[in-house]
């Protein structure tokens, strides 16, 4: 007799939903959102249609939005009024950053913080730490007593957990010194430390105000073409105390991200990146695609990666896509 019990698995909705292996939740959704110092400014990136620079006075609104559809984790980006070489926004208590934070707190308890723990959008050279004027590269031990700071300044605010995203060498380790010193001992971090030097991120930069004036970020940042350098950044950082691991970008890393599934049971994180965002967006308002189904397709890739995360600009319209359809 001839049989196809595969076939039989498929053969209708309900009982494709039985025998499905990979699901996205709400609780996997980890919402960006960009905060700048200017009032009364909500300012649509040209090149991530959709997403806003918001000023602190109109931010509530937007977390309630995000709130009221199902989302329970956000990461504050800043975009302050002033800039300087060693990026002192970041870490003064009235911080944009920290004054963000402490709105949601005391609007929304339960919404978590993730606090972007970087410099670029605060240096006016848009470098991610101080630079040497000797060599004009990023000095990583004076940079490494910046980040500590800030990460401090963002516990003190009320941020549930940090992210440090600047790839300097040994800034988790600090950071976690830094943190247990001040008091913060259960404050989780969430490094970026599988950062990759890619060209998905020119949105962001737009959005971030953060470009760097001169050279590239390829001397702190991965090279897209290493493969093996991933497992020792993820060793290096488990050692040095991180609770969660970032891969950055998604899409064009997904084996990555698996490879990071099988060598570790941290938490991982897909960073659903600036770029990724922008081409998905573009297509579908040229009408290539059904914008909905390549979404979920996209994270649902990155769950069946192995993610258990995801950092997406895309995380109000899952939610409705959640609400309303059959995934």
């Amino acid at each position: 007799m001839k049989f196809d019990r595969h076939r039989r698995l498929r053969s209708s909705q309900s009982m494709r939903n039985m025998v499905k292996e990979t699901y996205v939740h709400k609780s996997d959704l980890i919402y960006p959102i960009f905060v700048i110092e200017e009032d009364n400014i909500k300012n649509e990136i040209s090149s991530m249609p959709g997403i806003y620079q918001l000023s602190l006075n109109l931010l509530e609104e937007e977390l309630k939005e995000a709130y009221d559809l199902g989302i329970r984790g956000v990461m504050f980006f800043g975009i302050p009024n002033e800039k300087d070489a060693c990026g002192t926004g970041a870490f003064i208590d009235d911080g944009i950053i920290q004054k963000a934070t402490r709105l949601s707190k005391s609007k929304f308890p339960d919404l978590l913080v993730v606090a972007d723990t970087c410099l670029c959008e605060y240096t006016d050279h848009g470098h991610c730490g101080v630079i040497d004027e000797a060599t004009s590269d990023v000095d990583n031990d004076k940079s490494l007593e910046l980040l500590v700071k800030t990460a401090v300044s963002q516990a003190k605010a009320g941020a549930d957990i940090i992210a440090p995203s600047n790839m300097m060498d040994g800034f988790v380790a600090e950071i976690r010194a830094g943190l247990d010193q001040a008091g913060f001992i259960n404050m989780p971090i969430m490094s970026y430390g599988i950062k990759y030097a890619s060209s998905f991120y020119g949105p962001f930069r737009e959005a971030a105000e953060g470009a760097p004036s001169f050279g590239d970020r390829k001397t702190y940042q991965m090279d897209p073409s290493n493969r093996l350098e991933a497992f020792r950044e993820l060793e290096s950082d488990i050692k040095e105390g991180c609770d969660m691991m970032i891969v950055k970008p998604a899409l064009s890393y997904l084996d990555i991200i698996r490879d990071v599934r099988n060598r570790s049971d941290l938490p991982i994180v897909a960073y659903n990146v600036s770029g990724e965002y922008s081409m998905t967006k573009a297509a579908s308002l040229n009408g290539w695609i059904d914008e909905e189904k390549i979404v979920m397709e996209q994270m649902t890739s990155m769950k069946r990666a192995g993610a258990d995360m995801i950092i997406t600009y895309f995380a109000k319209d899952i939610c409705k896509y959640l609400d309303g359809g059959d995934y």
